[in-house]
């Protein structure tokens, strides 16, 4: 009777409380040969399936096969019997292999008629065109960065593009030297490939955070015809430091700008005093409407909390007002902010899973569009719109589309050790049609792309940023 009770005491030591961890080791190959024996679900997008599973021949019965790879590898992520997954790969697990919630009425029949089990299938907010634009304008010219492209209306997420990037397809090879070849090949290129920086990198947004500022102006009494210095050059509060305007120019003849105009000339020592004067709680309420510091975002793949970082004196607050200092922001949160002003002030939700299918395609679950809050009065995002027509307007480079009125902001953001000898990055946020905006985007090219140390915003960033828009709308450039 001992040895009967100490035999039922270890099974359900065994089978209860160890049973995860048994079950998750990575040496225990029956989990890995049940896992590739059931055909994992499709992830696909406007018709287009970018990953699925193909029967073959050796012990795993079934292997992952990218359509595309490269372009879409930050998105779909890789699933690999080495390393894991990553991407979608990852954050829809469950669903792909068939263990979620949702599908189990599939399995039961599975179970009963004796069919092959099998996983569900994600389907995605991306549209095939516009992805293809962003990544090709990208890659044509060697750019390492990031394009986000959101519908405002709804937050649904139209391209997501990370360069360099990598082909995911040897990552899911059952040939463990072809794995091994393949992620060093990626680990160690520069830069580097396997990250995507849409969502997972923070950037220094330079003027596009003027944005906010305006947002946080227009509240507190200002208005487009407020004046602001014009001077070439300020000082920083308490401080012997200097900031300059880009190439050191006046923002405009007189002593002073106004706002509108400030914002077009996108004048540093102007917005540097007016965050000065708006004061840090005012500037960081408006930052926090529009998602700077959220830690817990997924679109569903986790992203990279933003920050306005540290104010602790004036001189401080006058370095963040133009997107310096300790200023961060991901790609997709600059876009989330031009989406929002696109929205009439409305925060929407960004996601990338646009339906949940059954094996047999039939849905789910669709996703709905989530309303955040109000980040700004509608009334506040119609002047800013009205403002970044203005600077679209004095903003140079290629693609401009005919008849298309564009919304949008340049940056140009210094970072680094030393700034001053470091190549920027140049950012490009907008949206369009200006009056009933269908697609806002955001475009960051990091080291000054082609341009080296020449390089704004305005001729790196914006020509992508139209392009993007341009496949969005259907449209042509000019």
């Amino acid at each position: 009777m001992v040895m009967i009770l100490l035999l039922l005491a270890n099974l359900t030591y065994v089978q209860v409380i160890k049973a995860n961890d048994y079950r998750t080791d990575p040496r225990n190959q029956r989990v890995l040969l049940e896992e590739y024996a059931r055909k994992r679900g499709q992830i696909s997008a406007g018709g287009q399936v970018l990953a699925n599973s193909v029967e073959t021949n050796d012990r795993l019965r079934y292997q992952r096969h990218y359509g595309n790879g490269p372009m879409y590898a930050p998105i779909t992520g890789y699933y690999s019997v080495v390393y894991s997954s990553s991407g979608i790969e990852r954050a829809e697990d469950d669903v792909l292999n068939g263990s979620d919630d949702r599908l189990f009425v599939r399995r039961l029949s599975d179970l009963i008629t004796g069919r092959d089990p099998s996983g569900g299938n994600v389907v995605l907010t991306l549209d095939p065109q516009v992805q293809k634009v962003a990544y090709d304008a990208m890659t044509a010219k060697h750019f390492a960065g990031a394009v986000v492209a959101i519908r405002p209306s709804t937050g649904e997420i139209l391209a997501m593009v990370s360069t360099p990037s990598y082909d995911p397809s040897p990552l899911a090879s059952h040939n463990s030297t072809t794995q091994q070849q393949a992620w060093q090949a990626a680990k160690t290129q520069d830069p580097p490939t396997l990250i995507n920086r849409a969502i997972s990198t923070t950037y220094p947004p330079g003027s596009t955070f003027k944005l906010v500022d305006v947002a946080a102006a227009l509240q507190s009494g200002y208005t487009p015809q407020s004046p602001l210095t014009a001077a070439s050059q300020v000082t920083l509060t308490g401080t012997n430091t200097t900031l300059e305007n880009f190439a050191g120019t006046p923002c405009g003849g007189g002593p002073t700008a106004t706002l509108a105009d400030a914002l077009a000339r996108s004048c540093n020592t102007a917005f540097a005093t007016l965050a000065g004067q708006l004061g840090p709680s005012k500037l960081r309420t408006q930052a926090e409407a529009f998602g700077i510091g959220d830690s817990d975002t997924t679109i569903p793949m986790p992203v990279a909390a933003s920050q306005l970082g540290d104010l602790p004196d004036t001189a401080a607050l006058e370095q963040s007002g133009i997107g310096q200092r300790d200023v961060r922001l991901t790609p997709l949160q600059n876009a989330e902010i031009v989406a929002t002003i696109a929205n009439g002030g409305v925060r929407m939700a960004p996601h990338l899973v646009k339906e949940i299918q059954a094996p047999d395609l039939s849905p789910l679950d669709t996703t709905e569009p989530d309303r955040i809050g109000q980040a700004i009065p509608a009334d506040v995002a119609a002047t800013i719109t009205q403002l970044m027509l203005g600077s679209e307007a004095r903003t140079l480079g290629g693609g401009k589309i005919t008849g298309v009125q564009i919304a949008s902001k340049t940056g140009t953001a210094e970072h680094g050790a030393n700034p001053k000898q470091t190549k920027p990055h140049g950012w490009y946020v907008a949206f369009a049609p200006a009056q009933s905006p269908e697609v806002a985007v955001a475009v960051l090219v990091e080291d000054g792309g082609d341009r080296g140390q020449e390089a704004t915003g305005g001729s790196i960033a914006a020509p992508i940023g139209r392009a993007v828009i341009g496949a969005a709308l259907g449209g042509g450039t000019r």
